[in-house]
């Protein structure tokens, strides 16, 4: 297998780590992403460390922010002279005070913004890199934890809970994955999303106060496997329960409703002028 390079989103712990390793193992190159400059480049000295040879770079962003993420887009796209996948990975959990609603630098409610805005927009922003080296792939980390978008009700103004927010953004990455993917057809870019294992041992679940059932490398092997392997050439607009091709949330086939969120997303992405 040629050597690919794989943007990482959220690779300073947990799953994004796991990933990582993971694919330096096999002999690609890692853009890995934090928010945390001493945690990101803390991930990469380990990979370093651990893989002779291990090809690493590091790109910094709050994903809270939108317009670090068009930054970090922007410097990827300078910096790297092709890209073969993107992991989506990056998440805000339900939080340690799910009572306390969050909001993002631009407003809007804490775990739409990171979990669905930010990744949809890294995306778009990456695609003229993707197109370019496709055959590529763009692997969204969701959730077999869904929830309907009241959109009435989108950044849950009202009867707000982390849990809840989290499991409605991560209903609104599948039905993003479902229409890029359409979009994108015939591109060469294919667009899956996947609930990698079920409660894995990583920080969000804990803050949560949840008890973890499975280990990161559960959620790692099917991931990777959405990325590289090569029967899944062309595969795209899936939702996949770990290695099986499977249904999500049954909104996520509402043409209307994915129709509402796109039209809702396109908007809340849209440059806002700056104040003087």
């Amino acid at each position: 297998m040629s050597r690919r390079t794989i943007l990482i989103t959220g690779a300073s712990q947990g799953l994004g780590r796991g990933i990582a390793f993971d694919l330096a193992e096999r002999g690609h190159t890692v853009l890995l992403h934090g928010r945390d400059r001493s945690r990101i480049e803390a991930t990469a000295s380990d990979v370093r460390d651990t893989i002779a040879g291990a090809s690493v770079r590091t790109y910094l962003a709050d994903l809270a922010d939108l317009d670090q993420v068009h930054d970090m887009a922007a410097r990827i796209r300078a910096a790297e002279p092709r890209l073969d996948a993107l992991v989506n990975n990056a998440v805000a959990g339900g939080g340690a005070e799910p009572l306390r609603r969050e909001l993002s630098r631009q407003g809007h409610e804490l775990r739409f913004a990171v979990n669905h805005l930010a990744p949809y927009a890294l995306t778009r922003a990456l695609l003229p890199l993707l197109t370019a080296s496709a055959p590529a792939r763009v692997v969204n980390v969701a959730s077999i934890g869904q929830e309907a978008v009241d959109f009435d009700n989108v950044m849950l103004e009202r009867d707000y809970e982390g849990l809840r927010a989290y499991c409605r953004s991560k209903l609104a990455m599948i039905m993003a994955t479902f229409e890029l993917a359409a979009e994108l057809e015939g591109t060469g870019v294919t667009v899956n999303a996947l609930h990698p294992a079920h409660l894995m041992d990583t920080e969000g679940v804990r803050a949560y106060g949840l008890v973890p059932v499975t280990g990161v490398e559960e959620g790692v092997r099917p991931t990777v496997r959405l990325v590289l392997d090569p029967d899944l050439e062309g595969t795209t607009g899936r939702y996949f329960d770990q290695f099986t091709d499977a249904r999500a949330h049954e909104q996520a086939y509402d043409a209307e409703a994915r129709k509402r969120l796109m039209t809702l997303t396109h908007r809340l992405l849209e440059p806002r002028p700056h104040r003087v």
